[in-house]
């Protein structure tokens, strides 16, 4: 019994360490929300540029439930620069399929989704050194309704990751 339980152990932490194991990723961070996304709540993630030379891709990662009713999501996107330029997104993500199941990975009701942000159409680079600040708020509505949502359910936590490109 003893040889089996520690073959056991060793075959978890050799799955951790590779599942943990991701060398393109040079900035990956979650934040959680609580039971709802308030319309004024804006996810900050502030990260040193790598370089001003390499090129990088940029995801907004998003986690959500089956309690998140669209097939869609509006999302409005600012890129902070060292120097103060400021580039602001609106962007639409599709977050199911034409028969409802929700997109992204996970074997749960508990779907992971990698949403393009930078580097899908042309190459990303940081073209100055420094602290950049990225900030991430839903701006969802209802059909025919001016007012965004106020309490957006269903998305459980956001995030943002910068790869480094293939080469």
């Amino acid at each position: 019994m003893q040889k089996r339980t520690n073959w056991l152990c060793v075959a978890l932490a050799f799955c951790f360490f590779v599942v943990s194991c991701d060398s393109n990723a040079v900035y990956d961070v979650y934040k959680p929300l609580p039971n709802v996304w308030h319309k004024d709540t804006i996810a900050s993630f502030k990260f040193k540029a790598p370089d001003t030379i390499n090129t990088y891709n940029a995801y907004v990662n998003l986690r959500n439930n089956n309690a998140y009713k669209f097939s869609n999501l509006f999302l409005i996107v600012e890129l902070n620069y060292p120097n103060g330029k400021i580039i602001t997104d609106t962007l639409e993500y599709k977050m199911a399929a034409p028969n409802g199941a929700l997109l992204g990975t996970g074997f749960t009701d508990i779907k992971e989704n990698k949403l393009w942000y930078r580097g899908y159409k042309d190459n990303f680079k940081f073209t100055e050194a420094g602290d950049y600040t990225v900030n991430i708020q839903h701006a969802m509505r209802n059909n025919g309704e001016a007012n965004g949502i106020l309490n957006l359910e269903g998305i459980t936590d956001i995030g943002f990751r910068v790869e480094r490109t293939q080469k």
